[in-house]
Parts: structure tokens; C-alpha cells; sequence
């Protein structure tokens, strides 16, 4: 449940980092259907369409350690492959590194991952993507959500 509602929060941050950075035509793809294959989001920028995966994380584990990689699901390949199909849009990715009440979110596309499982979250990983957004306050109760450090 906890995830659940990270990834409803993740999304609401999705959107409007997407709107504060020139992208229109947004749609919640899960208004239509739960848990739609591979895609949370659809979305424009300029003439570019994209379906869009939306990662959201606490950026350090319940042992302190950076959350370095945010597993993009079982056979998402294929379900990408599909919903780019489907929407006549690119496979694009949002990672959402959330910590206490600072938020920072990346985007790029899956074919920039190179095939990789999961998107790399390491310093030298995001300097390569699109920052969207940088260190923002998110003005949210993020309790429920916090990892406990031990």
C-alpha cells in the first residue's frame, strides 16, 4: 500500500514537472486503465509524443545507501514496445528521488538506458539525463513515506 501511494504521488509530481518544462497533452494513463502496461503518462514536447514510466523512490534504502537503481518492472521491454505502438510515441522514463522534502526528477528516454533493467541513479548517471526538476521543496507531509535509518 505504501508503494501504491508513493507511485500516485510520483505521478502528481510527474505532471507537473512535465508542465513546468514545456511538455502538453498530458494524460494519466491509469485514469483509463489500472496499472496500463509499461506507461503512467502520456505526453508531448514540440513534436515529440511520449509514453512515460514514472519511478518514484526514496533516494537513500532503509540502510542509508543511495537507492542506485529504480527497476523499471518485469518484461517492461515489451509492454514499452507495445505502448509505443499503441500511442505512436516514443518509451520514455521519469525518475523521482524523493528525500524528506526535497524532490529532484530526471527524464530520458528507454533507449537511452542501452537496455539496462533498471534506470542507474548514480551521481555520474544523472548528470547524462534531462534534470527537470532540482532539489525543490515539495510542500508534502512525506512521513508515511520516509525510509527508517538504522
Amino acid at each position: 500500500m505504501r508503494a501504491k501511494s508513493l507511485g500516485a504521488l510520483g505521478e502528481l509530481l510527474a505532471i507537473k514537472a512535465l508542465v513546468d518544462n514545456g511538455f502538453n497533452k498530458i494524460r494519466n494513463l491509469n485514469d483509463h486503465k489500472k496499472n496500463y502496461p509499461y506507461a503512467d503518462l502520456r505526453a508531448e514536447r514540440g513534436k515529440e509524443k511520449y509514453v512515460i514510466s514514472v519511478k518514484a523512490r526514496n533516494r537513500y534504502q532503509n540502510n542509508s545507501r543511495l537507492n542506485n537503481r529504480y527497476k523499471l518492472g518485469s518484461g517492461y521491454a515489451a509492454k514499452a514496445e507495445k505502448a509505443e505502438l499503441q500511442f505512436n510515441a516514443k518509451a520514455a522514463w521519469m525518475a523521482i528521488s524523493i528525500f524528506d522534502d526535497v524532490y529532484s526528477v530526471y527524464f530520458g528516454t528507454l533507449s537511452s538506458l542501452s537496455g539496462k533493467t533498471g534506470i542507474p541513479m548514480d551521481k555520474s548517471n544523472l548528470e547524462e539525463y534531462e534534470c527537470l526538476v532540482k532539489e525543490e521543496r515539495h510542500g508534502l507531509d512525506f512521513s508515511p513515506y520516509k525510509n527508517v535509518y538504522k
